[in-house]
């Protein structure tokens, strides 16, 4: 009878064991209790992981470049030029006017034809600085309202506009000789961006006057920029400026 009690006692803890087993963590890896689990915010970053955006957070392209251009162009060419702001007809004859020049099919003038002549030799981007209101159809009375404008200080409104200028380290800036001044048009433009850091080479187109006293002006105007000489042209320079160019660009270290 003690034999059989002893049998009975040894096969109900066998099974009280086995049951216990059953429950065991590790042995079925699909129950972990939540206590065991690590605890993630939606913003932790697993080690040797690191999540997309945070990859390309640093990481912007200048607007308007092609990709693998993230540098951007360094070089702007923003210039003042009669052709392009004056109230002309199509098809006018350029012949009328020393200061009309075509540029392609494109109406321009002095200036705005060496602007080209620069954009090409340094692979820069050309801005044609454009006002709201034009100017006349003849460059006489062009001068007679560029004279009133000068004598009233005035800052005519502008409808052409940069929009990231951080992306130009230099600027080349150009205009007509009027007056033995600038074009005020361009003096709105001094007023609408900070050029501070730049370098600016300032260009010029005249009938002789060169840049007057324009470099202190703009030095008046960007006081933390570097304001370069960079070129004077005589008006009827302005078609055969190409060796003119180079050699500017040549002792300014900007030769392509």
């Amino acid at each position: 009878m003690k034999k059989f009690l002893i049998a009975v006692l040894g096969l109900v803890l066998c099974c009280a064991l086995t049951a216990c087993g059953g429950q065991s963590i590790g042995n079925n890896p699909s129950q972990t209790p939540a206590a065991s689990q690590p605890t993630e915010t939606p913003n932790s970053i697993h080690p040797q992981e690191t999540p997309e955006a945070s990859a390309s957070e640093d990481v912007s392209e200048p607007s308007g470049q092609e990709d693998g251009d993230s540098e951007g162009n360094r070089i702007l060419i923003a210039y003042f030029t009669y052709g392009e702001n004056a109230s002309l007809t199509d098809g006018v004859d350029a012949s009328t006017s020393a200061s009309i020049q075509y540029r392609g099919d494109k109406l321009t003038g002095n200036t705005g034809l060496v602007a080209s002549l620069i954009a090409d030799a340094t692979d820069g981007e050309l801005f044609a600085i454009l006002t709201r209101e034009q100017y006349p159809d003849t460059y006489n009375a062009t001068l007679d309202v560029g004279q009133s404008e000068k004598s009233a200080g005035a800052r005519p409104k502008l409808s052409s506009h940069i929009d990231d200028l951080d992306r130009y380290d230099t600027i080349f800036l150009g205009f007509p000789n009027w007056w033995g001044d600038m074009p005020m048009a361009v003096y709105s433009f001094l007023d609408e961006y900070d050029l501070s850091g730049k370098t600016i080479i300032p260009f010029v187109t005249s009938g002789g006057s060169g840049f007057s006293n324009t470099i202190r002006a703009i030095e008046s105007a960007e006081p933390d920029a570097t304001v370069l000489e960079g070129l004077a042209l005589r008006d009827s320079r302005s078609t055969q400026a190409e060796g003119d160019v180079a050699e500017c660009l040549s002792q300014l270290g900007l030769a392509g």
